[in-house]
């Protein structure tokens, strides 16, 4: 019984941890989108008065700025739904800065009965173990592709990572005991639910499938 109430205790400790850093990633992400459109006015302001002195070179070169400054707070996908909108485009966005090549496609509807800590949970640690295995790869062969959407009653999520040959031990994480405890949250979550997930391992490739009760 005691052993049971410390397992319990850890994975709630385990959990309060990760819906704090899910939610501060999505804090700081919608600041930033909320900065860039405040500061549109003045972009534009700014613009005009190059346009109106005959400066080309200088709005070329004012774009070139916005451009890459919009491409660090622009979110890669929309789901419809705000907190997977946060951990994915997260995640993505450290795939991206690890060159890795990510293909992404998603719609969830706004209401789930799957709680949004518990969605957070197996996207964020499905793509943390992807990202895991890519960075073994040199970076022209590390690719993610995600792809979520409903099927009748089921929200279907798969994803597939590039992977450093067929291992055995694949279906395991190599980087420590919190990432190991994320891996078996997700197994219990979508137990819970009374979903389903299927993982598989190729040579070059590894695999994760997920459904989930609308």
């Amino acid at each position: 019984m005691l052993f049971h109430k410390l397992i319990e205790k850890r994975v709630a400790s385990f959990e309060n941890e990760i819906l704090k850093k899910y939610y501060t990633e999505a804090e700081s992400m919608y600041t930033k989108m909320r900065g860039w459109r405040h500061d549109y006015r003045h972009h534009i302001q700014t613009m005009k008065v190059h346009a109106a002195n005959g400066e080309l070179e200088e709005i070329i070169k004012y774009l070139d700025m916005l451009d890459e400054d919009l491409t660090n707070v622009e979110t890669v996908i929309r789901t419809g739904n705000r907190m997977s909108d946060a951990i994915l485009n997260s995640k993505l966005s450290l795939a991206a800065r690890q060159e890795i090549k990510v293909k992404a496609e998603a719609k969830i509807p706004v209401s789930l009965t799957v709680s949004e800590l518990d969605l957070c949970i197996i996207i964020g640690n499905l793509l943390d173990n992807a990202i895991e295995a890519c960075m073994e790869l040199p970076p022209d062969s590390r690719l993610i592709r995600i792809y979520m959407e409903m099927k009748g009653n089921y929200l279907y999520l798969s994803l597939i990572n590039t992977a450093g040959g067929k291992k055995k031990r694949s279906f395991h994480t190599t980087k420590g005991e919190g990432h190991g405890l994320g891996l078996v949250r997700v197994d219990e979550i979508v137990k819970k639910y009374g979903g389903y997930i299927k993982r598989a391992s190729e040579d070059e490739a590894f695999s994760t499938e997920v459904l989930l009760p609308q």
